[in-house]
């Protein structure tokens, strides 16, 4: 597994804009939060296995998928690549996340073994 991933706070400041209003009590810190969910999907992990330094899990999650239903994360990427000073080609390589859950989900359970393929 690799190294974990810290947003920085200058980056954390430029995304702010982009957040959600809080309602109600606060929410939990968006660096540590954002910096999980970046670090749970750059290496394909479930999300139980986020490092305890991110906090539960279950909170990235949440994150995540509230975030991702009110089109969020889809925003910041928008707006993010029209800020940039190359505008000709806007990529983001997901190749490895789908081979990773693919290959998960391939395997199958067979007599208290874990097999995959045609095994």
């Amino acid at each position: 597994m690799s190294e974990l991933y810290w947003l920085t706070e200058t980056q954390v400041e430029r995304l702010k804009p982009f957040f959600p209003k809080s309602r109600g009590k606060p929410r939990v810190d968006d660096r540590r939060v954002l910096s999980g969910i970046i670090f749970i999907q750059r290496n394909g992990l479930m999300w139980k296995h986020a490092p305890s330094a991110y906090g539960p899990p279950k909170t990235l999650y949440n994150r995540w998928k509230r975030w991702s239903r009110k089109g969020v994360f889809a925003t910041i990427m928008t707006e993010l690549a029209a800020q940039a000073q190359q505008t000709e080609t806007v990529m983001i390589d997901a190749t490895h996340l789908k081979a990773h859950r693919t290959a998960s989900s391939l395997a199958v359970k067979k007599g208290g073994a874990l097999q995959t393929g045609d095994g």
